[in-house]
Parts: structure tokens; C-alpha cells; sequence
């Protein structure tokens, strides 16, 4: 049944392009019955999730059962937000804009559901396709080169992940992730290129996640992209290669550390480039779409730290996991619900320079109010989505350590998790300084060119904001 999840957008998708039909409505169709049948799927379905691509049975992880289903909710939930309101430059261009929504939507379906280690990374690949062409298209300011980065950066990155995720099944005799957990927990496979192989696969999947210094294609790439592709990529796409991470380590188990161990130090290190050096990049941005992107990208460096703990763990931090599987929700839905409204002021105002924008609040109050619980909700605002992942990130990176012995029984998690706890100051001011500079204040002379907003672009934002609010006060990691 799940094959429909990735069938009705690629057939909605093909009806728009080579039916001509009405692109909004056709999107809004399609993401709604794919809402609707994931969603049945996901509540009615207490086991773990087979393969829609092969039908493998997963019964041997710990891990993709849960994570899977939360990334399949977290793609119908964005899916459906970005149709709603999905508004377009012109009618020609909303065909465009909605074939794009729908494919980024079934390609990460897709990879999310497989089991097979080479569909998994073939799905990715197809959703990238549309959101090179989007950029290159449709993008905001140089367009042209900031596509062109994106695909020498991911193109690179992706053969560098393909050939790290071909020795990984060739090492250990299997194609799927089931079967790679089965092989080696009966001792099937050799670790003889095993550092080799962690090392490609961080390269790979953290370019794709922006992790430092393999970041500066993102934060241009999200603030150029047409809001339904910023969404869909910032909030959905760019968690891929977490995903995949988790997924490749929970395979190994008690292994993980001896496979992606030597390499914890460097990613402590880069991690925190994200969270330090991203985030005081961030502070210094003048347009609202660059402070956004560059703060997707900081970010990232919470749930690198989630994962450096769980490798120094050997697997055995549990409280990494959930701390990695909340933050990621809470974040595609945050920071999708920012670029939907970055995209709303820009229509109200035809400019994002913040020093050009001021009191847009008096004209939209609830713009205004939407985007202040969507900052809060970044920054880690306790009752809202964000909060319960970044709480337990943090409690995790000192799980299992003892002050008994003084300070110096701490280890290279504890002490990059010290600094890692300043990245919350640094969102708190450049999220409150970006709210003041666009909606407090005089009203500027964008600001008067305000106007309602549209009953598409209300639902829209309220629809993302009530899950903001729904997981902040209930864990989604609780529900499965």
C-alpha cells in the first residue's frame, strides 16, 4: 500500500506536466490524499515498515521502524503545507512549482521508505533533479551560479556516498539495510576498509546535510529557491543524510563506534563549526531569506552532536536517537513554516532587505504572530517543537558521564557540547534581532505596500504552526 505514497505525486506530477492539469489544484489533490493515506498507514500500522520498493522484511533493526515513520510524517505534513500555499510568480510558472512540490515529495518518500541501500540513495538523487531546475529558473538573485554550486557540491558529494555506500554492501555481502544489520550480527562481512568506508559516508551525507566545511552551497541554494522547493529541501531533503547516518550506524550496533569511532574528534570539531561559526554568520545577514538559510544550516550542528554522542556510545545512548529524531521533525517543520512566511512577506512587500522592512506587524498582525511562534520555536522556546530535541541532545552528550572524579573525566562530546550550549544565545539574537528589524517599529514604505493575506497563505501557515505547537507539547518519538 505504501507504493501509492510515491505513486499518486509522480502521476500528479506527470497529469500537470503532460495533461495540462491545473497545477495548484492538482498538487493540493495529491498532497492531500498522500496526507491522508500516510497518515492511516502510520497510526494503523504498530510494526515495522517494509520496503514499499522491495518488500524486504526490516524486523532486524532497532531503529528504522520508528525513524522511518516519523520521516514519512514529517514529508506528508511539509507536502501538504507547501501546497496549500503554494503560490506562484505567474500562471505559467505554477505548473512549474507544483510538478517540482510533488517530486521533491515523492523522491524523499521514497528514499525514506527503502530498504534497499541503492534505491534509498537513487530516490535522493531524483529529488535533487527538480531543485536544481527550480533555482536555476525561478531563484532569487543570481540564480544561475548559486544552481550551479549546489549541483558541483551535491554532484561531488553524491559520488563520493556512492562509492562509500557500494563498499559498504560489498564489505558485508547485502544490498539492504535489513540485511546489512542480519550480516553482521552474525559476523558476516570484514571491517578491513571499515574506516575508509565511515569516512566516505561522512563526507557524502554531510555535504548533503551542509555540515561544515562542506556548507557554503545551502544557505544561498535555500534563499534562492521558490518557497515550495526551499521547504521541501530545507525542511524534508537536507535530513537525508542524518537519516542515513543513524540508519548505516544502528546497523553496526555495538560496532558503530569501531566503524565511524576514529573519526568522532574531526566531526566534534566541524560540528561545532556549524553551531559557532554558521551561527555568528547568521547574526550578520541582511536579508530575511540568507538569515534563514544560514540558520538551517547552524542547526544541523545540534544533530551531528546527537550523533558524535551515540558513536561514543558504541550505540548505547538511546536519549541520542530520540533527541535526533525530535530535532529533525521539529526543525523541517519550523524551518519550513519561516521560508513559507519569508515567501509571504516578500509578496506583501516585494523586498526582503530587513533594514527595509519595519512594522509589517500593524499591517499583518497575523503574519506577524505566525512568525514570532515560528522563531520562538527555532530559538527552542520550551512547549514548542524545537525545544524537546534540542533538550535532549544536550542530556544525552552526558549520558552515562560521572562527575565524581572531577572535571577531567569528561570527554570530547562533554566538552563540545560546553560550547555548543552558546548556539542557543546566538539564534536567540539573530531570530529576536530579524523579528524586531521586519515587524516592530515604524511602518517602513514596504510596509505600506502590505495588503491582506490570502485565506491559501493563512491555512497554510496555521496548518505548520499547529503542529509546531501539537509536537511541542507531545514528543513525536512518544507516539510510536
Amino acid at each position: 500500500m505504501l507504493i501509492w505514497l510515491i505513486l499518486i505525486p509522480v502521476l500528479a506530477a506527470a497529469a500537470i506536466g503532460l495533461l495540462k492539469a491545473p497545477g495548484r489544484a492538482t498538487a493540493l489533490v495529491s498532497a492531500t490524499l498522500t496526507f491522508l493515506l500516510g497518515l492511516g498507514a502510520i497510526l494503523a500500522y504498530s510494526g515495522c515498515i517494509d520496503c514499499c520498493c522491495c518488500g524486504a522484511e526490516c524486523s532486524q533493526f532497532t531503529l528504522q521502524p520508528v525513524f522511518a515513520r516519523i520521516m514519512l510524517l514529517l514529508t506528508l505534513i511539509v507536502t501538504l503545507g507547501a501546497a496549500v500555499g503554494l503560490k506562484a510568480p505567474n500562471p505559467q510558472a505554477e505548473r512549474s512549482w507544483a510538478i517540482s512540490t510533488l517530486l521533491i515529495s515523492a523522491g524523499a518518500t521514497g528514499a525514506f521508505l527503502s530498504d534497499n541501500i541503492i534505491s534509498f540513495y537513487a530516490f535522493h538523487e531524483l529529488a535533487l533533479i527538480p531543485t536544481f531546475v527550480m533555482i536555476g529558473y525561478y531563484g532569487r538573485g543570481d540564480r544561475r551560479s548559486i544552481s550551479w554550486t549546489m549541483v558541483i557540491y551535491l554532484g561531488v558529494a553524491s559520488m563520493v556516498l556512492l562509492v562509500g555506500l557500494l563498499m559498504l554492501c560489498l564489505s558485508f555481502g547485502t544490498f539492504t539495510f535489513s540485511g546489512l544489520a542480519a550480516n553482521v550480527a552474525a559476523g558476516v562481512g570484514t571491517y578491513s576498509y571499515a574506516k575508509v568506508i565511515a569516512g566516505l559516508l561522512l563526507a557524502g551525507f554531510g555535504t548533503l546535510v551542509s555540515l561544515f566545511p562542506f556548507h557554503s552551497w545551502a544557505a544561498p541554494a535555500y534563499a534562492s529557491a521558490p518557497t515550495p522547493v526551499a521547504m521541501l529541501h530545507a525542511g524534508v531533503l537536507k535530513k537525508f543524510g542524518l537519516y542515513g547516518l543513524f540508519m548505516v550506524a544502528d546497523c553496526f550496533g555495538s560496532h558503530c563506534g569501531e566503524v565511524f569511532g576514529s573519526w568522532n574528534n574531526l566531526l566534534l570539531l566541524f560540528l561545532l563549526g556549524n553551531i559557532l561559526w554558521v551561527g555568528y554568520v547568521t547574526v550578520s545577514q541582511t536579508r530575511l531569506d540568507d538569515m534563514l538559510g544560514n540558520s538551517s544550516v547552524m542547526h544541523m550542528g545540534y544533530i551531528f552532536l546527537a550523533f558524535a554522542a551515540y558513536i561514543a556510545a558504541n550505540g548505547a545512548n538511546h536519549l541520542a536517537v530520540l533527541g535526533a529524531e525530535a530535532l529533525i521533525f521539529g526543525h523541517g517543520l519550523t524551518v519550513a513554516l519561516l521560508f513559507l512566511l519569508c515567501g509571504q512577506v516578500e509578496d506583501q512587500t516585494r523586498t526582503l532587505e530587513m533594514d527595509s522592512l519595519g512594522g509589517l506587524a500593524k499591517r499583518l498582525p497575523t503574519l506577524g504572530f505566525l512568525f514570532g511562534l515560528a522563531g520562538l520555536a527555532s530559538i527552542g522556546l520550551p512547549l514548542l517543537a524545537n525545544f524537546v530535541g534540542e533538550f535532549t541532545i544536550f542530556t544525552s552528550c552526558f549520558n552515562g558521564t560521572s562527575f565524581g572524579d572531577g572535571i577531567m573525566n569528561i570527554g570530547p562530546v562533554q566538552v563540545a557540547t560546553f560550547f555548543a550550549l552558546w548556539g542557543l544565545v546566538i539564534s536567540a539574537v539573530y531570530m529576536l534581532r530579524a523579528f524586531r528589524r521586519v515587524f516592530e517599529g515604524d511602518e517602513s514604505d514596504a510596509a505600506k505596500r502590505a495588503v491582506a493575506l490570502g485565506s491559501g497563505d493563512v491555512l497554510a501557515a496555521a496548518f505548520l504552526a499547529f503542529f509546531i505547537v501539537l509536537f511541542g507539547c507531545i514528543p513525536v518519538t512518544s507516539l510510536f
